[in-house]
């Protein structure tokens, strides 16, 4: 019965925590809809893979949303014509370069600034080189979800109306010339994939539309963030976290230990560092490094709604890819360091 207690209790925390942010992420989302010129955006973005993923990886600046919130505004990227690379990069980097997460970061480890400072710089090494690979492949429809990439713009399908998700309702609507938000059919599958300007509605009446879209958002990703923390919850039940400390005392196997523990415990990124912080007098610092790095681009929490974007092939590539590079970084500070 405590066991049950403890995981309700983490249940219960992990969703308290991440709504704010899911919010926040679907708020940026719909801003993104309906106030902000996606057109002049994307044209802002550069068309080389690398720089287009280092300028993705930077988005975050722009953008502030956490592991929760990042995953909206990229599949709203995506849709909207940006390139992979942007979209992965910021998709990766954006849970950690964004001033809320270095100034949480910079709180808790005042006394030790390279651990802020090289977050920062291993977030953006490994999501600039993630999103470089993934734009080796020419056609990134194979990778993505089937629902996703028949509405991106350089998709030219045209589907029937009964080949339309039930569950696709983010982000699936365009503005029609009344002000009216119109579902996605065939019709508006066809207008998508032509540039179109936006319709000059009154400020006031963007409102209604904005907090439809987000209710529509919500229905969808809420539901699929409460199953990912209902994971997490009994996982971090079921594994008893002294087994976790008694493997992490050597410069590998304690990078091993934190890295699966930021990809278990699914904490937020712009509190995890606080949470690391209890493991600093203990743990190297480049398990407090892996912690920290791997823990915003992948959890047990944000699992489901990376599915959303990525078939579950291109998520094991993705996952397999992130922690090779994690390991690689920070076990070399960690034998560089001894």
């Amino acid at each position: 019965m405590s066991q049950f207690n403890s995981g309700f209790t983490l249940f219960l925390s992990l969703i308290v925590e991440a709504i704010p942010f899911l919010l926040l992420g679907v708020l940026v989302s719909s801003v993104l809809l309906l106030f902000v010129d996606e057109q002049r955006l994307i044209a802002l973005m550069p068309k080389n893979p690398f720089l287009g993923a280092l300028a993705g990886s930077l988005l975050g600046f722009l953008f502030p949303v956490c592991e929760c919130g990042n995953v909206p505004v990229a599949r709203r990227l995506l849709m909207q014509g940006v390139s992979v690379p942007v979209a992965i990069g910021f998709l990766l980097a954006a849970p950690t370069i964004n001033p809320v997460v270095v100034w949480a970061t910079w709180t808790a480890f005042r006394d030790q600034p390279e651990i802020v400072v090289l977050r920062v710089v291993f977030s953006l090494i490994i999501s600039t080189t993630v999103a470089c690979i993934f734009s080796i492949q020419q056609d990134m429809r194979p990778f993505l979800q089937p629902a996703l990439s028949r509405w991106m713009p350089d998709v030219m399908v045209q589907p029937s109306l009964s080949d339309t998700p039930a569950l696709l309702q983010t982000g699936t609507f365009l503005l029609g010339q009344p002000g009216q938000p119109i579902a996605f059919d065939a019709v508006a599958a066809a207008a998508v994939n032509r540039p179109r300007p936006k319709p000059n509605i009154p400020w006031k009446d963007r409102l209604p539309l904005l907090l439809e879209n987000m209710v529509q958002e919500l229905r969808e990703l809420g539901g699929i963030l409460v199953l990912g923390s209902l994971l997490a919850a009994i996982i971090q039940v079921a594994v008893p976290r002294e087994w976790v400390l008694s493997i992490g005392q050597g410069p590998v196997t304690s990078v091993v230990a934190m890295l699966i523990l930021g990809g278990v415990i699914s904490i937020c990124s712009t509190v995890d560092s606080f949470f690391a912080l209890s493991f600093a007098t203990t743990f190297t610092s480049g398990a407090i490094l892996a912690f920290l790095v791997f823990g915003p681009m992948f959890d047990l929490k944000s699992l489901g709604l990376l599915l959303t974007i990525f078939r579950p092939r291109a998520m094991i590539y993705l996952v397999v890819l992130i922690v090779q590079l994690t390991l690689i970084l920070t076990l070399f500070m960690n034998l560089h360091i001894s």
